[in-house]
């Protein structure tokens, strides 16, 4: 899966890594000890059905993408599956039917952040990166397990057992009296009774969330080195940044980021919603999958007959990120308006915000990918099409442009191009036509990291068949 040159993303973390810098924590002022109560982190992907409770008294509301967590936050998932990233780029998934809530989010006076996730059901994931300042705990039942930098687990919830699976380890497990360690590659059950010692299993079974949670590990990883250049203390957002778009240089405005697949008549802040929070009023949310980082920093430019881009600044917003000022050339800029009071009993704490119809790209059938411009990557699977850009020109110049997709999974190989199911992202998508499923191309396809695309021809009894490259093949329409 290859979605950016590593010169590209050098640039972009390069150019985000004073805007970085500021999100330390300043949307409140510190506490008397020092210590700040008020950290955000992102809810980076939402699919199918994902409630959250914001803790405002309203209970659980459907989340979103780009929805901020605060400290006190629960999140659900029903039929859907859902992603929250850290400021460092660690990232914590929840299959479905699955309950989770932050009991502790601070940010500490030397700048390490201390997060807390307790797991009431279900089964998650962590993904931990090499940032050894922050520390990272995980709760379940009577059990506390603090994960190391570079550490990768999956927990799973039942009723009367817990199943810890070491991806990347190893780990330590503690009680009231006792720890456990369970090294990489191996399994802890744990009685949730306390009747019963743990055991360790010698193996990790597979699941069938399993290749969704290694393909956004995968994702986020080609990011975490580049991101952290200087010690940033947030790279959260960057990787989506690098895949969806790039900056450009515009005559008379310089180098400015602009989404894929968007003409000069995009306008960042004609869709959205406000968010409401207790302490901090409302904050906007973009519904874009790259909508984090743009949105709490920086500023967004109107350059005549490029459109909207999105410049880094010297300034984190954090909650209070209202669209407050824009530079623009335009004669009339609209800007959504945060509502005029809190929300009443019964009412919802999100309000959407929809200026224009908002574009989307989506499939057009089972085999078959449409990217429509405006959409501004709104709908693009994350990661897994290749690069976008040629696909983006494409799209701007003739409004639509197809590209055949088909599906893979670890588990049962290349599947049909029939087969392919947006709702919840059991396996991967890809670009093109699907190899033969022969055993020596999915030991190829196997091979490759994190999904990536591949180029191959399999023999069949008709002739050969060329898998696509990153690209696809496109069809403008």
């Amino acid at each position: 899966m290859k979605v950016s040159t590593p010169t590209a993303s050098a640039i972009l973390s390069l150019l985000l890594m004073a805007t970085a810098q500021l999100a330390k924590g300043n949307d409140t002022a510190p506490a008397a000890t020092g210590i700040s109560k008020v950290r955000i982190v992102r809810l980076s992907e939402v699919k199918g059905a994902v409630q959250v409770d914001l803790n405002s008294g309203h209970g659980f509301e459907n989340a979103m993408t780009n929805l901020p967590i605060v400290e006190q936050n629960r999140l659900q998932t029903g039929t859907g599956v859902a992603e929250v990233e850290f400021e460092d780029n660690s990232t914590l998934r929840l299959a479905p039917d699955t309950l989770v809530e932050f009991p502790q989010l601070e940010l500490l006076p030397s700048g390490a952040k201390v997060s807390t996730v307790r797991v009431l059901k279900g089964m998650v994931y962590v993904s931990m990166v090499k940032t050894p300042i922050n520390t990272f705990t995980l709760l379940f039942g009577d059990r506390t397990l603090q994960l190391p930098p570079s550490s990768h687990v999956r927990l799973q919830m039942g009723a009367t057992q817990a199943k810890l699976a070491v991806l990347e380890g190893p780990v330590q497990i503690s009680g009231d009296s006792s720890t456990i360690d369970v090294p990489k590659k191996k399994t802890a059950i744990i009685p949730l009774n306390g009747q019963n010692e743990p055991q360790v299993a010698k193996n990790v079974a597979t699941e069938a969330f399993d290749e969704w949670d290694q393909n956004a590990a995968s994702y986020h990883k080609q990011f975490a080195a580049l991101s952290a250049i200087g010690s940033s203390p947030s790279s959260y957002g960057v990787s989506d940044m690098a895949y969806y778009g790039s900056f450009v240089n515009s005559a008379g405005c310089g180098s400015m980021w602009r989404p894929h697949f968007a003409s000069a008549t995009w306008d960042p802040f004609a869709n959205g919603t406000w968010a409401w929070y207790p302490n901090a009023g409302y904050s906007w949310v973009s519904p874009y999958p790259w909508g984090w980082t743009p949105y709490h920093s920086g500023s967004w430019s109107y350059c005549d007959g490029t459109g909207w881009g999105w410049l880094p600044g010297d300034t984190w917003n954090g909650l209070n990120n209202s669209p407050a000022t824009l530079i623009s050339s335009k004669p009339v800029t609209l800007l959504p308006h945060p509502p005029g009071r809190a929300p009443l009993s019964g009412e919802s704490t999100l309000v959407a915000v929809n200026l224009k119809p908002l574009a989307s790209s989506s499939f057009g059938s089972e085999e078959s990918f449409v990217f429509r411009k405006d959409s501004a990557g709104m709908g693009v699977p994350r990661g897994s099409l290749g690069n976008l850009e040629s696909f983006s020109k494409q799209t701007v110049r003739h409004g639509t442009t197809t590209t055949p997709v088909y599906t893979y999974s670890r588990s049962s190989g290349f599947a049909s191009e029939r087969s392919v199911n947006t709702s919840v992202p059991a396996n991967s998508v890809h670009a093109g036509y699907a190899p033969v499923a022969s055993a020596s191309s999915i030991s190829h396809f196997s091979s490759m990291s994190g999904g990536s695309t591949m180029s191959s021809t399999a023999s069949t009894s008709s002739g050969s068949v060329s898998s696509m490259g990153s690209s696809g093949s496109s069809h403008p329409h």
